[in-house]
């Protein structure tokens, strides 16, 4: 009994010292005079032993628990993870109506969209605990375009990855600045994202000499890996639990495959 609790107690403590180890902090930047507001998140421990980083772009809600969840998850397996503030500090929106006005600014503004994240991409050079050669870009919707908009403005990157992400570009001859491949998890189903902007896309990264692999998941609609999304298809956005999970092994595989080549 005294051996069975003793055990009980060491799991207990290195579960305990391993969660201890987790670091967050908010890390500001700015971008044009703007201030933006980052959730950093790391393992301390290995703070001397340079990293691979994710960065992860928001959906049009704006940075919060989704987005943090995903960034500690990542964390916990060793990469440096920085879930960026594409809005500025304190800009949240604070319904459905309102978050569709803050992503259309961005989306009808590209060159504003890639400051914003450019800015992060800087602010993420600048922690200790980075390998600057090996930093990662993933979002999710609305995050997603903003993960492939970073990606076409040319910084180095290892991967990028789009969860359900918008897949339209103003500028279609700028994925010839890709750097890395590029991964796009999709709904087949997503009504936000019609086969017409799916074939765009593909003939862009064709154009581009883009190594990429787009992936379809059968009966999933738009925001496939948030359970906020409700179960609703016919809403056009619903969680689809095989999909997530799916498409975070897929995710998951992507990054360790680019760190291995």
């Amino acid at each position: 009994m005294k051996s069975q609790a003793l055990s009980i107690m060491t799991a207990l403590l290195l579960a305990f010292n391993a969660q201890a180890a987790i670091k967050s902090q908010k890390l500001d930047y700015k971008s044009n005079g703007i201030t933006m507001e980052g959730y950093l998140v790391y393992d301390a421990e290995k703070k001397k032993q340079k990293r691979p980083a994710v960065i992860i772009v928001h959906d049009w809600m704006g940075l919060g628990p989704f987005t943090k969840e995903k960034a500690d998850k990542l964390a916990k397996e060793g990469y440096v993870a920085f879930a960026v503030d594409v809005y500025g500090k304190g800009q949240r929106p604070k319904n459905n109506d309102e978050a569709a006005k803050f992503a259309e600014k961005y989306k009808n503004d590209r060159k504003l969209f890639r400051d914003r994240l450019k800015a992060a991409y800087t602010a993420l050079l600048s922690v200790d605990a980075v390998n600057g050669k090996k930093i990662f870009v993933m979002g999710y919707c609305f995050g997603g375009t903003g993960a492939l908009e970073l990606a076409r403005s040319g910084v180095p990157l290892l991967g990028t990855v789009s969860f359900h992400g918008g897949l339209s570009s103003p500028t279609p001859e700028d994925a010839k600045n890709i750097k890395g491949p590029v991964l796009v998890l999709h709904g087949a189903e997503d009504p936000n994202v019609p086969p017409a902007e799916v074939a765009a896309f593909k003939e862009e990264m064709k154009n581009g000499h883009v190594s990429y692999e787009f992936i379809e998941y059968p009966g999933a609609v738009h925001a496939f890996t948030n359970p906020l999304a409700g179960n609703d298809k016919s809403k056009g956005v619903a969680y689809n639990r095989e999909a997530d999970r799916e498409s975070w092994e897929a995710f998951e595989a992507f990054l360790k495959q680019q760190l291995t080549e």
